[in-house]
């Protein structure tokens, strides 16, 4: 990985122990918030997490986004109300959406890593280092659905993957802008 690769990393420098602690912690927060803006949808509800992962991938890095997503699902196994709705548990995580929890911790590491690999700067770059990892969260998704509902493929795909796709275009350019803003504003206060 370059140096300054991520923004926190170039805002935060090297992290300590519990510096990482906490922003892992404070991450699995945002994410557990971003859950409980929803747009209920069956059988998979439209929700603000991509938007959150996608934004700490870009922030983050591999390691540090992928723990956070691992300990907020660590949170909703535990029985904390951290999913869509209020939801919580391993019956939940086992259900209809179970694909995407798992891809979450894919999808945060890959951003990270992209990040890392030089997708860090300018809004195009951002965007394919949110955009490729936001895609490939429905393969597990459509999958798991698949597996464990009676909908055949072309119904999962209808009901998991198709409908989220403008969606998913907007939340990654919106995590694009905001962490491009980031990496300004950080340009803007070492020069002045």
């Amino acid at each position: 990985m370059r140096r300054d690769a991520t923004l926190s990393h170039a805002l935060l420098g090297d992290l300590s122990l519990a510096r990482k602690a906490a922003l892992v912690f404070a991450g699995s927060l945002l994410v557990a918030m971003s859950a409980q803006i929803s747009v209920p949808m069956y059988p998979v509800p439209m929700t603000l997490q991509t938007l959150a992962i996608s934004i700490l991938g870009l922030t983050l890095g591999a390691r540090l986004a992928g723990a956070t997503l691992m300990l907020y699902l660590a949170k909703g196994a535990a029985g904390l109300p951290v999913f869509a709705g209020g939801a919580a548990g391993l019956p939940y995580m086992f259900g209809p959406t179970g694909g995407f929890l798992v891809g979450f911790v894919a999808m945060a590491w890959l951003t990270g890593w992209l990040v890392e690999r030089g997708l860090d700067r300018g809004v195009v770059r951002l965007f394919v280092a949110a955009f490729i990892p936001a895609v490939l969260l429905f393969v597990p998704g459509m999958l798991w659905l698949w597996a464990i509902t009676p909908l055949d493929l072309e119904a999962a795909f209808f009901g998991a993957v198709w409908p989220f796709q403008l969606g998913g275009v907007v939340k990654s350019a919106i995590a694009a802008l905001v962490v491009a803003g980031g990496w300004s504003a950080l340009r803007r206060r070492r020069r002045g």
